[in-house]
């Protein structure tokens, strides 16, 4: 049976965890013991949604459609099934998604579509990118008015589903990650800005839209999760067959903190520290989750870095308040991220304001977060105002969004929530169509995210200009891999994402190449487009 591993000038930090009956074993080291109950309620669905769950934001109305008639659909009746399939797919290629720009069946939503002609029945799924799409119930509304339009329809069914929750290179990642699609960190690099606060609202505010969310307190030094809501459970458990920590739970939320594993506090060195938060994040048994916020402590030392080095951020939240102090303190976070490649999509300006006697102030001052925004070109600021009971409730252990779901701070909040699930859609589609292979043309195409710039690349050039050492000596910087070496006519078999920065191009002869984009943007490009390769029939 599996330890929780911690350096052993920790172990009594962990006296107060759940332990197996073992003669003998000092308390500090006994196993984390799996809880039968605990175990089984994984097994089952999560519980339904409670009221604050099925609000729904004003941003719902924000929908685009191609001006485009239908006049053409329904001009004349269906001759066959292929022409009525076509007339569905075509109707249904008027709705635009927005985030994409692009069409619902373009984007690939339509799933199982059935027609039954002689009865006018056509049933088809839409699986969105994520459950919590802002805009699910009109995709689903605008889709079943379109179809219903085509003359020989008589009966629509449409069933709305999302993706399974994976992160698009899944393979590359510790277990307990690989069911996680987008991880979101919320960091401020100032301490006392509500850093907390922002988090786990925002985590509670996906849940609301229909996501499945998971939190991580990453502040071993002062985890501040366990004071912020009130899970049955407050001690993590350990499953001993699979050695893995099961995450205990709040309203559906899955949660994991050393708040919950001890004393709520450490007292240790920063590689120590790192230890301890690697093993937390990544053997936890997370299931399937859509988002994963995690609280990043404040700084910009080993802690964070460590975060940003074994898990695959999808975007970042920034937080502030209006002092230029915190600006500064921010500043260096924003670069830290932009560093490693991690998006930053939002700034939260907490503790912006008050309104008394008719009148708003600004008792800190003004512009740290537009400061923010304007500095480093941060698309969305939001302000959260001075409120008792956004600071009461994170308190008493019941988020903000929670015991006031129509509230002004949970309106802000639903705003921020959909501001997260649109970018890091934005964000999954620039990465996992940023480098591909064109195999009618026999090249390498490139975009890298958050450049309009697209070009092409022989697949051979670019396997020649790998800086690995397997083709480069480190110490002597002498090229071992020559030019004859690689075939003209060589194809990559498989490209995958590598975070936000990098991709990996696995080769015939099975050398896996990384490719940061840095370096594809370097490489000499193919100016004279090959002729493309007529697709051989069958």
């Amino acid at each position: 049976m599996q330890l929780l591993h911690v350096p052993s000038s920790l172990c009594l930090s962990f006296q107060n965890v759940k332990t197996h009956e073992e003669a003998g074993l000092p308390s500090y080291e006994k196993p984390l013991q799996l809880s039968s109950a605990i175990f089984c309620s994984l097994q089952q669905q999560r519980p339904e949604r409670s009221k604050w769950a099925s609000r729904r934001g004003s941003a719902l109305s924000s929908f685009t459609a191609k001006a485009a008639s239908l006049e053409d659909v329904a001009g004349a009746p269906a001759m066959s099934k292929g022409t009525a399939e076509s007339d569905v797919l075509k109707a249904l290629s008027q709705i635009i998604d927005p985030d994409f720009g692009t069409d619902i069946v373009s984007c690939g939503f339509v799933k199982d579509l059935h027609i039954n002609e002689a009865l006018g029945e056509v049933s088809f799924r839409l699986e969105l990118t994520t459950p919590a799409c802002p805009i699910k119930d009109m995709f689903e509304q605008k889709a079943n008015e379109v179809v219903n339009l085509l003359p020989w329809v008589k009966n629509v069914s449409v069933t709305m589903s999302a993706q399974p929750a994976r992160p698009i290179y899944a393979e590359q990642l510790p277990a307990g990650l690989q069911t996680i699609s987008n991880i979101i960190a919320v960091s401020s690099c100032k301490g006392g800005v509500g850093k907390s606060t922002v988090a786990v609202n925002l985590a509670y505010t996906l849940a609301g839209m229909g996501a499945r969310v998971g939190i991580f307190d990453a502040d071993v030094y002062g985890p501040s999760l366990p004071t912020m809501v009130s899970p049955e459970n407050r001690i993590l458990v350990m499953n001993p067959e699979k050695k893995t920590i099961i995450p205990t739970e709040y309203l559906g939320v899955k949660l994991v903190s050393f708040g919950f594993a001890g004393q709520g506090r450490a007292i240790m060195r920063g590689p120590m520290v790192s230890g301890v938060i690697n093993q937390l994040l990544t053997t936890t048994e997370w299931g399937e989750l859509d988002y994963l916020v995690v609280d990043m402590p404040p700084g910009t030392g080993d802690i964070q870095l460590t975060l940003c080095q074994v898990v695959p951020l999808t975007a970042a939240v920034i937080v502030t308040t209006p002092q230029k102090l915190a600006f500064i303190d921010v500043a260096k976070g924003v670069r830290m991220f932009s560093k490693l490649k991690v998006p930053c999509v939002a700034v939260v300006e907490n503790m912006s304001h008050f309104d008394a006697d008719g009148k708003r102030y600004y008792p800190f001052g003004r512009g740290s977060g537009s400061q923010v925004v304007e500095q480093f070109g941060i698309p969305n600021l939001f302000d959260l105002p001075i409120r008792p009971t956004l600071s009461a409730s994170g308190d008493s252990g019941t988020p903000e969004v929670v015991a006031d779901p129509l509230g002004e701070v949970s309106k802000t909040f639903q705003d921020i929530g959909i501001c997260v699930v649109q970018q890091c859609a934005k964000i999954r589609q620039q990465v996992s169509t940023a480098v591909t292979y064109d195999k009618s043309i026999k090249a390498i195409r490139v975009k890298v995210p958050d450049s309009d710039e697209a070009f092409l690349l022989h697949p051979a050039t670019v396997r020649r200009n790998d800086r690995s050492a397997q083709s480069v000596d480190e110490w002597t910087g002498e090229q071992k891999l020559q030019f004859a070496d690689v075939p003209e006519d060589i194809e990559p078999e498989e490209i995958r994402p590598m975070g936000n920065y990098a991709v990996s191009i696995t080769w015939p002869d099975g050398f896996s190449q990384i490719a940061p984009y840095d370096q594809l943007q370097t490489i000499e490009r193919l100016v004279d487009v090959p002729r493309r390769v007529p697709s051989q029939a069958s």
